[in-house]
């Protein structure tokens, strides 16, 4: 059944060969007299980008491969290992001077958080996960020392780094796989607030933004936080502030 790849920590597909949903384009146009094609129903580009239900998209098979061989790299054999550690090249007290000038002056101007993360990880190597889905936060895999730690982090240059419900999704079960994981997590924090709007509104905000603090707070890994410029409100309390005593 389609719901056996929904109950695994990460789902990957190729695009126009994998297919997921729970009723078929014929029974979709039968039912609902609607149009639809296999990808655009369920294909690769709609679970990674629209749906959230698949973790990455790859152009074909050995793309994928590939991609997943540098993936498992980072993970532990199991739950019960501890984090999994490699050799690195980059110095522990490396200084890049660049890091001066990424964040603008002018707090209204965004920049790319994703930028200051491929910087701080070793050798600039960060796996990202769900990187077409609530873009305005980032979730993916790194190394610091040589240890795999899991990052979390606002994305200012979509929606200004707000909160919404996908991306409180996104980030919640993210951080409950690196908690299980024994993954410590670092969090980069630039945060105005939640996205406000009768459509987050009705669509449950509350509750998905309180998985997102739940999800910080019972976790028991190491957690780092580093404001890069702004935490305000709710927001704040929900990325992994000191608040939650966790």
């Amino acid at each position: 059944a389609v719901y056996s790849p929904a109950m695994t920590d990460f789902i990957f597909m190729v695009k126009d060969s994998s297919y997921m949903f729970v009723t078929g384009p014929d029974v979709v146009k039968t039912v609902t007299h609607e149009a639809v094609t296999h990808e655009q129903l369920g294909g690769a580009v709609t679970h990674s980008s629209r749906s959230g239900v698949a973790d990455l998209a790859f152009q074909n098979d050995v793309e994928a491969l590939l991609e997943l061989r540098r993936f498992f790299d980072f993970l532990p054999l199991s739950n019960r290992s501890g984090t999994p550690t490699r050799p690195t090249s980059d110095a522990t007290d490396r200084i890049d001077l660049s890091l001066d000038t990424l964040v603008p002056a002018n707090p209204n101007k965004p920049y790319d958080m994703k930028e200051l993360i491929l910087k701080v990880v070793d050798e600039g190597d960060f796996f990202e996960i769900q990187p077409d889905f609530a873009a305005n936060i980032l979730i993916g895999f790194g190394r610091i020392e040589g240890a795999t730690v899991g990052v979390v982090a606002n994305q200012p240059t979509v929606l200004a780094g707000c909160l919404d419900i996908d991306s409180s999704r996104k980030a919640a079960r993210f951080v409950r796989f690196c908690d299980c994981f024994n993954i410590p997590i670092v969090t980069f924090v630039d945060v105005p607030g939640f996205l406000p709007g009768t459509a987050q509104e009705y669509g449950g905000i509350i509750k998905h933004g309180a998985k997102l603090l739940f999800a910080y707070g019972e976790a028991t890994v190491p957690k780092v936080t580093v404001i890069t410029r702004k935490a305000y409100g709710g927001a704040y309390d929900v990325m992994s502030s000191k608040h939650l005593r966790g």
